[in-house]
């Protein structure tokens, strides 16, 4: 059973925290006005973004989320990440030179060039609610791996208690620094948790007692039939997340939103000098992640042969190696329960470090005060100074941390409810903004028509039609029971579909300036 933290593991981790604070000290020097603020003055290295880009990517979702879908499954997940690589490049050449030739702080800036200033609130707006609903679900995982390290278990009142003291951290290393804080921060955090991944690999390989083509013959034959080892699902199961077929539809969409529509992660890119410096960090982080998410899914088929194979691990089948807990808590489990202490403590902290919620917090202030605060006061002509903006943004930030605590509580019981595996979980989540937000987007680079209305009116779209196939909405109407079984990449293909005939039927435009193809 997992065991407690010792006095070493303590000490690392309290380390890990004044190295934190220390570096968002340094960070609250050189923060001046909004924009070194919101954007890093524009001056981010591209390599400390492409970093960046890859530590809010990945996370907590596939620190804790690969593993135990390799534990489960197979490894079509991996092959997902060429999904990522297709969605770089549209990204790269549709939106980021549209959004550094007009200047934004926020990607949502674009619709108003388009449309007007209603519609780019509209979206903006949308953003807000799908990442509170996405990084409230990341925090609800990082609080799994904190309530594990506390009180040894994934009890609710655990589970509030946990979320509540990553909250807290994620502001205080947060709240004074902004965006040039974050993207420091999130290089310490990224060199933490691989490290951490890569001591637990090696300490497995040690701890089983078998060669390497011993295990990966286990992988290709388990017990059960399945092939573990498995890169390509050609199957045409709709209900399966990561088929090929999946990949080259959802889940492209998902990263083109992911990359190019959210906020979290498009403000790294306008961080950089220029379009060329954004698209090259954008290439970078994308093609890092596959073998950051080879690793995990890798330490996930260990600890299937460790728990789930006896017969290699030369001990009888019922044996205590048989691991007996919720599947979401399996990687946890190892690391607090096998793992030696001092070591331990230091692969806690790639824990942590990989739960980190302060890149949403900085995007979603972002939004809030040059979206919607900003305008309102230059409407009012009441403009004020930098560090007004920089206060706002900050009280903005106290605000949606307690959003996203409320949202991870409810991830608790949804992702219970739906029996959902982490990764599936984290990624289905995301769909809800992005099927409005891609729908626009796809109406304003493509085509030549839409309207305000008819922006507001796709957004709403693209978020009920993913709402409507949820498990416990489909449940509680009474809806056919297909309608909860589609995979999350189908379900956005879906919600895309209609919000962009939404939009469409906003008729056609005169102004298509923004529509022609625009070069860094």
């Amino acid at each position: 059973m997992p065991l407690a933290f010792t006095i070493y593991d303590w000490g690392i981790l309290l380390a890990y925290v004044a190295l934190l604070a220390f570096a968002g000290y340094q960070a609250t020097r050189r923060t001046k006005t909004a924009d070194d603020y919101f954007l890093a003055g524009h001056h981010a290295p591209v390599w400390l973004v492409a970093v960046s880009v890859l530590s809010t990517m990945q996370s907590a979702a596939t620190f804790l989320g690969a593993p135990d879908n390799s534990y489960r499954g197979d490894y079509s997940y991996l092959t997902s990440n060429f999904a990522a690589i297709i969605a770089a490049f549209i990204v790269a050449r549709f939106l980021i030179p549209r959004f550094y030739a007009i200047g934004a702080t926020t990607v949502y800036e674009l619709l108003e060039t388009r449309f007007d200033a209603t519609a780019r609130r509209a979206a903006a707006g949308m953003y807000l609610v799908g990442r509170i609903l996405a990084s409230g679900a990341r925090l609800y995982l990082a609080a799994i791996a904190v309530s594990m390290i506390i009180f040894l278990d994934v009890e609710p009142q655990h589970i509030i208690i946990a979320s509540a003291v990553l909250v807290v951290f994620g502001v205080a290393f947060t709240l004074f620094g902004g965006l040039n804080a974050v993207i420091w921060s999130d290089l310490v955090q990224v060199v933490l948790y691989l490290g951490g991944a890569v001591l637990v690999l090696i300490f497995l390989l040690v701890k089983i007692p078998a060669s390497a083509p011993e295990i990966w013959d286990a992988l290709q034959s388990a017990p059960d039939g399945m092939d573990k080892l498995r890169l390509f699902d050609w199957s045409l199961d709709f209900t399966k997340p990561f088929t090929v077929w999946a990949i080259l539809t959802g889940l492209v969409l998902l990263n083109i939103g992911n990359a190019g529509l959210d906020q979290d992660t498009t403000q790294r890119f306008l961080a950089c000098e220029n379009a060329q410096s954004g698209k090259r960090a954008l290439y970078a982080s994308m093609w890092a992640a596959i073998p950051v998410v080879a690793l995990f899914m890798a330490i996930g088929s260990l600890l299937h042969i460790f728990y789930n194979r006896p017969d290699l691990m030369g001990v009888s089948v019922g044996a205590t190696n048989a691991f007996a807990g919720e599947k979401i808590t399996v990687f946890m489990s190892f690391i607090l329960s096998e793992i030696p202490p001092g070591l331990r403590g230091m692969v806690t902290v790639g824990v942590i470090a990989a739960a980190a919620i302060n890149s949403g917090l900085i995007s979603m202030s972002a939004v809030v005060v040059n979206d919607f605060y900003r305008p309102w006061l230059e409407r009012r002509g009441a403009a004020s100074s930098e560090q007004h903006y920089i206060n706002a943004g900050r009280v903005a930030m106290l605000l949606l941390a307690f959003a996203l605590f409320a949202m991870s509580i409810l991830c608790f019981y949804w992702q219970h409810y739906s029996d959902t595996p982490l990764l599936e979980f984290v990624l289905g989540v995301m769909v809800f903004a992005y099927s409005g937000l891609l729908g626009v987007y796809g109406t304003v680079v493509f085509t030549k028509r839409g309207a305000t209305w008819s922006v507001i009116a796709a957004l709403l779209a693209g978020f009920v039609t993913i709402l409507v196939q949820q498990h416990y909405v489909v449940d509680s109407l009474g809806l056919p029971t297909a309608w909860k079984a589609l995979a999350f990449p189908w379900q956005l293909c879906i919600g895309t579909a209609v919000a962009f005939g939404v939009c469409c039927a906003g008729g056609s435009i005169n102004d298509t300036s923004d529509t022609a193809p625009v070069r860094a």
